[in-house]
């Protein structure tokens, strides 16, 4: 990975490949440091935004910056944050991921309501050109200043497209369509040969139009065609049957003048791009406590390396001052500070320039112009425990948008008691919508000896007017939480908590906010015991949500009960996790492709005489000639609700130990036995019911079922010499 994260405009993290050096010399009161990169780029920045679906733990689909469905994410590049706040990866956390198919699912540590609003941060491999990224910096430091100056660039290879192949109509296209992306569309059609494998169309002529229509004949002339989905009524030709191995689509006339189709023979082209990014920083400490930061950055953004035009909107400006001072230094410590921020509108970065929550807090996400940011506060300090923040702060967009922010942060420690809190209230006045948003973030806790017990209130009342007509918009919303929850024990030892969550929500119903939905939740966490050789840990959380026009009840369960035991001087060692959730199950698409014979799976059988390969007529092949095509899935995005039951049971037998010993235990010392056992049961998630039992019976409810017994067989295990795995599935 290549990264620079002390710059604010110049902040970037890349997994790339190539080469880089870093040189320093001086000594400790004058010290430089230089620093260079070339290489080729392996991911693309990129962001997904949703909101959290009742009760689903997932899979959620990624997407690339064109809306891919599928995309390889770059392993350990994503951030992933619920309400603002960062998750962590992992079975024993909050979320797993899985990089290939590009799908995160959040473990039933972490359940998922409709009122979590989910960000995910990530890197996936664009490689629509060859893309080449050069940087470099140098930074001079003082005792008591620093200066640095960094230069960041990464271009398309324009002469090397890798994913798609230009030809000079396309290349035409792209030289005339500027930075649009709705120009960046090319006819799709191409002549093609007959085969019963592939789904093609031949052009005909009809009522003064010139169409694709499907054909099987190998006679007529054959056209390989693409179909892109263009919005509703915004085509000529609509989807007629998916049953085959290749969706057929087919021309409708138009009406009036007016398109009755969503879809159109087009393919979306992709420009090669340019970022080139550059900026000067410093930092100045005339003494302890007193500081001033500034920044001053430059970015040139080309969208499309093939056209000049639209080109005057490349280039933008940026720079941050950043000044802070202690003015009391006594028992009670104040602090001061204050940060001007000016951005130009045309201003690139290579990632998000502010947090992950920043147009949610102040409503700008549809909000354009030149940005100014000015804010200034005070920390108060009464001990080095507990503190106090105030801060102010005044975003502007030129002339279409103003808005003013208050915030108090603090915590305060004392004795056994500990309060802590995060307020903040907007007010915003923008050329469309006003806002007034009022937020807090509040919790208490007593502590004593090994118990506690504690209280949190949540609260948003998020208003959001038309200038014109003062009426409430969709983004307007309300809600109240009240937690309350006890406990006993050690974290790190033994321990139990349980608590109690009550929630509001209101929506807007008929120009007014209303109370839709109450939610209550009850949760334990727990370690049961733990000793040398065994610990038993519980969790579950049960929520209840209520809506109130309909009365219509959706109960969620996420639980899990993991149990590891140690036996015979840790020869056996055992794992038992049992787990309940809610979530969803991908309604697979899927294709055959044909291949030589014997090499497939399946085979194909024209029951109806008709010509076409239908997916019901695909049966797995008897005799290994004539499996003549395999099965590919599709990326989708149609899920079906369900309830997941899992128990997953794994004995290890560990020979390592007698590594000391003579004889047959020593040569069994060699050896390490693993045997795991996993049912996954997926019912469908409807009315109240929820599934407890992972070797229910097959029902019409049962939508998966996954069941795997592995045996493997490990010589010189973790040796670096040589190792040997023998599994059994």
């Amino acid at each position: 990975f290549l990264e620079n994260r002390a710059s604010r405009f110049l902040n970037f993290n890349k997994k790339v490949q190539g080469i880089s050096g870093t040189v320093k010399f001086g000594n400790d009161k004058s010290k430089t440091t230089i620093e260079t990169a070339a290489a080729l780029v392996r991911g693309q920045y990129a962001k997904s935004e949703f909101v959290g679906q009742e009760g689903n733990q997932g899979p959620y689909k990624l997407k690339g910056t064109n809306n891919q469905l599928y995309i390889l994410i770059i392993s350990g590049s994503e951030s992933v944050y619920v309400n603002g706040r960062k998750l962590t990866r992992g079975e024993q956390n909050d979320y797993v991921i899985d990089y290939n198919s590009g799908e995160i699912r959040f473990t039933t540590l972490f359940p998922i309501t409709a009122e979590m609003r989910i960000a995910v941060e990530y890197q996936y491999t664009d490689r629509n050109y060859a893309r080449f990224l050069g940087y470099g910096g140098i930074k001079h430091e003082r005792e008591k200043w620093n200066i640095a100056g960094y230069v960041y660039t990464e271009t398309d290879i324009k002469n090397q497209p890798v994913q798609q192949n230009l030809n000079k109509e396309q290349v035409d296209i792209l030289k005339q369509a500027g930075d649009s992306l709705a120009l960046m569309m090319a006819p799709s059609a191409y002549p093609d040969t007959y085969s019963e494998n592939k789904t093609l169309y031949k052009k005909v002529k009809q009522n003064g139009y010139e169409f694709y229509q499907y054909s099987n004949t190998p006679t007529d002339t054959l056209y390989m065609v693409s179909f892109s989905y263009v919005g509703p009524s915004n085509g000529n030709y609509r989807l007629a049957n998916s049953s085959g191995v290749g969706k057929i689509y087919e021309f409708i006339e138009p009406v009036d003048g007016l398109n009755q189709g969503d879809y159109e023979p087009l393919i979306q082209l992709i420009a090669p791009t340019r970022l080139t990014l550059a900026t000067v920083m410093g930092q100045y400490k005339p003494k302890d406590f007193t500081q001033i930061d500034f920044e001053f950055g430059f970015s040139n953004h080309d969208e499309n390396l093939f056209s000049p035009i639209d080109d005057e909107d490349n280039q933008g400006i940026a720079a941050n001052v950043n000044a802070t001072h202690r003015v009391l230094n006594n028992k009670w410590k104040v602090d001061v500070f204050g940060n001007v921020q000016l951005v130009t509108e045309n201003f690139k970065t290579i990632e998000r320039l502010y947090s992950i929550e920043f147009d949610r807090d102040w409503n700008v996400s549809n909000t354009f112009g030149n940005q100014s940011l000015l804010t200034f506060g005070s920390k108060v300090s009464p001990n080095d425990n507990s503190f106090f923040t105030y801060q102010y702060s005044r975003l502007e967009y030129t002339n279409s948008y103003i808005g003013h922010k208050q915030s108090l942060i603090g915590n305060y420690l004392y004795k056994n008691f500990n309060l802590n809190t995060n307020t903040s209230f907007l007010s915003a006045k923008g050329s469309v919508y006003n806002t007034n948003f009022v937020r807090s973030k509040t919790q208490a806790v007593y502590t004593k000896d090994k118990n506690w017990a504690g209280s949190r209130l949540d609260l948003e009342n998020y208003q959001v007017k038309d200038v014109a007509t003062q009426q409430f918009q969709t983004l307007s919303q309300k809600y109240a939480q009240i937690d309350a929850f006890v406990g006993r024990g050690d974290t790190l030892k033994t321990y139990v908590e349980i608590g109690y969550k009550f929630r509001v929500n209101d929506s807007l119903q008929n120009n007014v906010l209303r109370n839709v939905s109450n939610a209550h939740s009850f949760y334990v966490k727990s370690q049961l015991f733990k000793t040398q050789t065994s610990d038993l840990s519980v969790y579950a959380n049960y929520r209840r949500l209520k809506y109130t026009d309909t009365g219509l009840v959706e109960p969620t369960l996420n639980s899990r009960i993991t149990y590891n035991d140690r036996y015979l001087k840790n020869l056996i060692q055992t794992n038992t996790i049992y787990e309940t959730s809610s979530g969803a199950v991908a309604q697979q698409e899927f294709t055959y492709i044909k291949v030589d014979p014997g090499l497939g799976t399946h085979m194909w059988n024209d029951y109806n005489g008709n010509g076409i390969q239908e997916l019901e007529e695909f049966e797995i092949a008897p005799y290994p000639d004539l499996a003549e095509y395999v099965r590919m899935f599709l990326p989708n995005q149609s899920f079906v609700k369900t309830h997941q039951t899992k128990l997953t049971q794994v004995f290890n037998f560990n020979f390592s130990i007698w590594q000391n010993e003579s004889g047959f235990k020593k040569f069994a010392s060699q050896f390490h036995l693993q045997s795991s056992f996993i049912i996954d049961r997926s019912i469908l998630r409807d009315g109240n019911g929820i599934a407890w039992n992972p070797f229910g019976s097959s029902s019409d409810e049962l939508v998966a079922e996954n069941s795997n017994i592995r045996n493997s067989i490990y010589f010189n295990r973790g040796k670096q010499k040589y190792t040997t795995i023998y599994s059994l599935i």
